[in-house]
């Protein structure tokens, strides 16, 4: 009897707490529920790939509106704007090499990209996102530097999206 006593008690307790209407939860996060267009300025670039800044703002251009939801606008009509700076661009670090002693060439390759990054609120004018050194790396056979460079890009892409979703 006092066993099923404890499960009753227990069973009413559950309930009890499933109907209650908690103040908080695991939705929102994100950006602001005002932000609904978004400008992608060209990255400013301290390297020496001249590719980079393009390839960069059109994955974050379409990966801010498959992702996020956001509308593409020009930086004077956009609710927010997402600007940055490549800081970092190194390429051809040796990863894995060749199993043939007589031959010293790499078999894989990687690259890295840094870049500092920030999403601002042109209504409220504040920064409503920013992080410097965000790095992604890509691997890549032997010549096969794009496609290291386009891992990466999209490496880093995710981190800004994820960074940007975050925000609670």
């Amino acid at each position: 009897m006092r066993r099923f006593t404890r499960l009753v008690f227990a069973a009413a307790l559950v309930f009890a707490a499933a109907s209650c209407r908690f103040p908080y939860g695991f939705s929102g996060g994100g950006l602001p529920s005002d932000i609904r267009t978004v400008a992608v300025l060209p990255f400013d670039n301290e390297t020496a790939s001249a590719d980079l800044p393009r390839e960069l703002s059109e994955g974050l251009r379409k990966s801010m509106s498959s992702r996020l939801g956001l509308r593409d606008a020009t930086e004077k009509n956009a609710d927010a704007i997402v600007r940055g700076v490549i800081t970092k661009f190194s390429i051809d670090d040796p990863v894995g090499f060749s199993a043939n002693p007589n031959a010293a060439t790499s078999a894989r390759r990687r690259l890295s990209i840094s870049v500092d990054v920030e999403i601002y609120d042109q209504h409220k004018q504040r920064v409503l996102w920013s992080k410097k050194g965000v790095t992604a790396q890509g691997e890549y056979p032997e010549n096969g530097e794009a496609a290291g460079r386009k891992q990466a890009v999209e490496r880093l892409i995710t981190e800004i999206i994820e960074g940007a979703q975050s925000q609670w």
